[in-house]
């Protein structure tokens, strides 16, 4: 292809440019209008955002939602959101939670392993490759996904809220992770120069360890000092006292974790071409814990996951009802004060007067052209759902659990029309026992590694 001809922008265009503003009045409109308000405020399409009650034919939540705060925790507050329903029924209280933080010390420590072990191994590399610019670029962070929460949850156990609270880095990450941050790339400094200068395993391993030592030591002083054991009592709603003695984390999800979670896989949409249906994925240096199961999901058509989504919340063939964790392209067309997402909240192109640019992205040219990606990680704890043209069961909107409070929204659960599921959902985990015979077999297959960078290996962490 023919590269094109380098233009700069002349006077004359710029002279028409203004002339075009200057000839439009429902620009200089706009533009009063821009100047003391919000831009979304502006666009809103209020009778759309009518067009989405809050009622749901299928409803699980009545408990209160979390509040991650200024961090990144969504898809570690999604995760343990789910499994503290069926803790609460069992310990017979109304509210439980599990801690955040105790999960949040060993992923940042874990993830700090990981790292160091991707540049150790792509030590020769050249300072600007890809995949080491990438490493680089993403060095402390408080995301991650499915498989990155059961790992930790396999390994270190949880622990109740009250055992390991919050703090104020816990919940405000910003410090912390710029601290870890600037520790680990001097340490890829380090350990890249003695790998290229010819150091043997055991000495880069002793030197990967006193980093590993000096990470652990910030994060207990930001964190706290996760514990190994703790007494566990407890009132329930009737107040009647129980005590069970002294316990490991590991022996707390043993007794109080009733979802068998490490049955649990990840399905996702991929539209892109490139990202065949039916087949597995995973993406190069993706994960948190060294030893896990790598992070692997298969790639299925949108309606398959709304079918097992609406199937798990419904209580469908028998099954017992229960919320979905799910990942999203969060910050696109929705409300914040209300709560409410819908594909077409806004009309950005009647503002601009960009219609006739070009047809809109699709989700599979947003994926290609880095317009889209996961971002944040909820909960599904309802459905609207109504009868289709051919008699099956359809969702017309879905009930969302968030974890930023409840100051907004319906006390912190959200709205999201199903048109916005379409376009902005990537991923669900549900049960591997619910999925049809052919797509269980699915799961087996070698998965399709895709580069490091690549827009499905994002990290929830809105």
């Amino acid at each position: 292809m023919t590269a094109p001809t380098s233009h700069a922008l002349t006077s004359d265009q710029l002279e028409r440019f203004a002339k075009r503003v200057e000839a439009d009045p429902a620009a200089k409109m706009m533009q009063n209008a821009l100047a003391g308000t919000d831009v979304d405020k502006v666009v809103l399409d209020h009778g759309r955002m009518l067009t989405v009650p809050r009622s749901m034919s299928h409803l699980l939540d009545d408990w209160e939602a979390t509040d991650q705060k200024q961090s990144g925790r969504c898809w570690m507050f999604a995760g343990l959101n789910l499994l503290r329903v069926g803790t609460a029924a069992k310990l017979g209280v109304k509210e439980f939670e599990f801690s955040q933080s105790y999960l949040q010390f060993w992923d940042k420590l874990e993830k700090a392993n990981f790292w160091l072990e991707a540049i150790l191994a792509t030590a020769e590399r050249d300072v600007d490759d890809r995949t080491v610019a990438h490493l680089l670029s993403n060095t402390a962070e408080d995301g991650g996904q499915w498989n990155m929460f059961l790992a930790l949850v396999a390994k270190h156990g949880l622990v109740p809220k009250e055992v390991m609270p919050e703090t104020e880095s816990s919940s405000k990450t910003n410090k912390l992770n710029r601290d870890i941050s600037s520790v680990l790339r001097r340490a890829a400094h380090d350990l890249r120069a003695r790998a290229v200068g010819g150091a043997t395993a055991d000495e880069l391993g002793e030197a990967k360890e006193e980093v590993l030592a000096a990470i652990h030591r910030m994060l207990s002083l930001h964190l706290g000092t996760p514990p190994t054991s703790f007494v566990w009592q407890w009132r329930d709603t009737d107040k009647n006292f129980h005590r069970d003695g002294e316990l490991t984390p590991q022996q707390f999800v043993e007794r109080y974790v009733t979802l068998p979670i490490d049955e649990y896989v990840c399905i996702v949409h991929d539209p892109r071409p490139t990202s065949p249906f039916g087949r597995t994925f995973t993406v190069e240096h993706l994960g948190n814990v060294v030893g896990a199961p790598q992070v692997v999901y298969l790639n299925v058509e949108m309606s398959v996951i709304k079918r097992l989504a609406a199937e798990a919340i419904s209580g469908a063939g028998g099954r017992p009802a229960e919320p979905v964790w799910f990942g999203c392209d969060v910050g696109q067309m929705l409300d914040g004060d209300l709560g409410l997402w819908h594909a077409t909240l806004y009309d950005y192109d009647e503002l601009y007067g960009t219609a006739d640019l070009g047809p809109s992205l699709t989700k599979s040219d947003r994926l290609h052209h880095h317009g889209t990606a996961m971002t944040h990680a909820m909960l599904l704890t309802g459905v609207n759902l109504v009868d289709g043209p051919g008699g099956e069961q359809v969702p017309t909107r879905w009930r969302v659990e968030n974890s930023w409070g409840t100051e907004k929204a319906d006390k912190g659960f959200w709205t999201m029309d199903d048109s916005w599921f379409d376009e902005y959902v990537f991923e669900i985990a549900v049960p591997r026992s619910s999925l049809p015979d052919e797509l269980g077999e699915a799961l087996d297959q070698e998965p399709i590694v895709l580069p490091a960078w690549d827009p499905m290996g994002a990290l929830a962490q809105g």
